[in-house]
């Protein structure tokens, strides 16, 4: 069974940077597609970006040209590099397969941006 471990979240002032990391365990990794997911106060979980098995990657209209999504295979991560941070940017974020069927999700990394 997959187990996916987020970190690197944290508190950072509008306009700072983070990078969030996710290391699933299992043996699919490198065949997968990963996506990065957040969930702020009283919203649903979305999508904030998706990378291919090979390396194809998209973004949702409100971090495009802010965030990168990257990949390591050898290392089962997928990493969320943040710029430009603004305090919509906040939550809980997670990664997962991207579109589905999903694995168990993780306890996910938190992002605070202050203002």
């Amino acid at each position: 069974q997959v187990q996916l471990v987020e970190s690197g979240g944290g508190l950072v002032q509008a306009g700072g940077s983070l990078t969030l990391s996710c290391t699933a365990s299992g043996s699919i990794f490198s065949i997968v597609a990963w996506g990065w997911y957040r969930q702020g106060p009283g919203n649903e979980r979305e999508l904030v970006a998706g990378i291919t098995a090979w390396h194809s990657t998209s973004y949702a209209d409100f971090v495009k040209g802010r965030f990168a999504i990257s990949r390591d295979n050898a290392k089962s991560s997928v990493y969320l590099q943040m710029n430009s941070l603004r305090p919509e940017d906040a939550g809980l974020y997670f990664c997962n397969t991207l579109g589905g069927p999903y694995v168990s999700w993780g306890q996910g990394t938190q992002v605070t941006v202050s203002s």
